[in-house]
């Protein structure tokens, strides 16, 4: 029982941290831009219910390992957190203005930091695979880059600018 709450806490400060990290990037982001979106109490309340959100994703994913369906244990937190989110959400529009408070910009920085760790921490299985995919991943960065330029490119041309 002590192993299982040690988890949730540790959960629960990682969790934390990323909420700081996004109220930190939500600051800098005003500092840089005081046009930007202001930080009140809203976004305080809109942090509170995604780490929220997000430790009850944590819960039901837990408790779903305890069900025999194999797709349901195999389910990923991320989708527990998400089924959480919109069915809080559409039961109440408190939660989708709170969270509307918090600038997305600053939520996804802290989000793109932490999955570069997680890569930077798996650079020796990166390292294991073929010289090939590196050139597979070239081709199809850029294949991504020309096919958003010339997807803005067409908008641009559509709305006359």
């Amino acid at each position: 029982m002590e192993k299982l709450s040690n988890k949730y806490v540790k959960f629960s400060l990682v969790l934390l941290l990323s909420v700081a990290l996004i109220l930190f990037t939500q600051e800098i982001k005003l500092l840089k831009d005081p046009e930007s979106t202001p930080i009140t109490m809203m976004t305080i309340a809109g942090l509170i219910v995604l780490w929220a959100f997000s430790m009850i994703g944590i819960l039901i994913s837990d408790l779903m390992q305890k069900v025999p369906v194999k797709v349901i244990r195999d389910f990923p937190i991320l989708g527990w957190v998400s089924i959480v989110s919109l069915i809080l959400c559409l039961i109440s529009d408190f939660f989708v203005q709170a969270i509307a408070a918090v600038d997305f910009l600053s939520i996804t920085t802290p989000i793109l930091a932490f999955a570069g760790i997680s890569v930077a921490d798996r650079l020796v299985d990166l390292r294991k695979t073929s010289w090939k995919v590196a050139i597979v991943a070239v081709f199809v960065f850029t294949g991504t880059y020309v096919g958003s330029a010339l997807l803005a490119q067409f908008g641009l041309y559509l709305s006359g600018k």
